[in-house]
This record gives C-alpha cells, structure tokens and sequence, in this order.
C-alpha cells in the first residue's frame, strides 16, 4: 500500500508520541540502553519536532493507519537533518521507508545530512540505499564523535543535495 507522508499537526502528537516509544525501543537493542525507571524514553527530540520553528515532524500514514514518522532539523540551518526516521516493522520490506524518506527529502530541497550508528546493520543499508537513489555518486559519508558522548562511537554521517519535489 503506498505511503502518504504529510506535516505532523499538534492533533497527530499523540500519535507520534506511541509510536515514538516503538521507535526507541528499535534504538535501544545496537545502542544497549534501558528506558528511564518510568518504562519512558528521552523525547527531547520529540518535543523539538513540535515545539522548535527549525524543525519539521512528519507524519507517515498507509491508507488510514500510522506507518511511522520523520522529524527534520536546521531548516534556516546551512544543510536539513534528517533528525529521527522510523516505519513501523508492519510496513517495512515494502518501499515503505525508501518513499517516505524520498518525499521528505523532496520537502526540503538542497543540503542533506543524515546520521546513524554503525551498531545499527538495517540503518546502514537503508541509508546508503536512500542516498544512492536521490543523489546516484553524489553523496558522501564519514564519520563524526557524537557530541558530549566520548564514551559512544561515532555516528556516521551521510551528505548529498537533494532535488525539488516533482508533483
């Protein structure tokens, strides 16, 4: 079924704030890290996605069902974030994802970084996989110390221009 990717409303934040806790959980098995005593995870992200005007949440939806959600930071900034990406595991294996990370991009023309961790195997393919197919050669990927985190390896970042959306 295909995807519908659209501005995440402050009426969807519920929405995104379940799927949220999904999305950690997926984070925490390569990272190793336990949710707060409250069975909680931090959502200063989740917060910033709806809160902060250089951020863009979006919202991911399969006929009328939640397939997942993408929050994008540093719009005014010299180069879009992709900040948080997540398709529920009902949606994956599909296209789901490569779509939907595609029309986000398209949002948003021009400079992109994305990050991930190596400790994540499914992120590094699907990322890899996203950028040849907006960018072909054009990208590029390094790896950069995560900040006030000396003790976590660093994240690895990809970088290429996206293109206009074409409606």
């Amino acid at each position: 079924m295909p995807v519908l990717v659209r501005p995440a409303l402050a009426a969807d934040r519920p929405t995104v704030e379940r799927l949220w806790l999904m999305f950690r959980h997926d984070m925490s098995e390569p990272s190793g890290s336990l949710p707060e005593s409250d069975g909680s995870f931090r959502a200063d992200r989740l917060r910033s996605a709806f809160t902060d005007a250089d951020w863009a949440p979006y919202l991911l939806v399969s006929g009328d069902r939640p397939a997942g959600f993408a929050f994008v930071r540093a719009l005014r900034g010299p180069a879009r974030v992709m900040n948080s990406f997540f398709v529920v595991r009902g949606a994956r294996r599909a296209g789901t994802g490569l779509r939907a990370a595609q029309e986000v991009v398209a949002r948003h023309p021009g400079p992109w970084e994305i990050p991930f961790q190596d400790s994540n195997p499914p992120a590094v393919a699907f990322w890899r996989r996203v950028a040849a197919e907006i960018a072909g050669d054009a990208w590029t990927e390094e790896r950069r110390p995560v900040p006030h985190r000396p003790e976590v390896p660093p994240d690895v970042w990809i970088s290429f221009v996206g293109p206009a959306r074409r409606d």
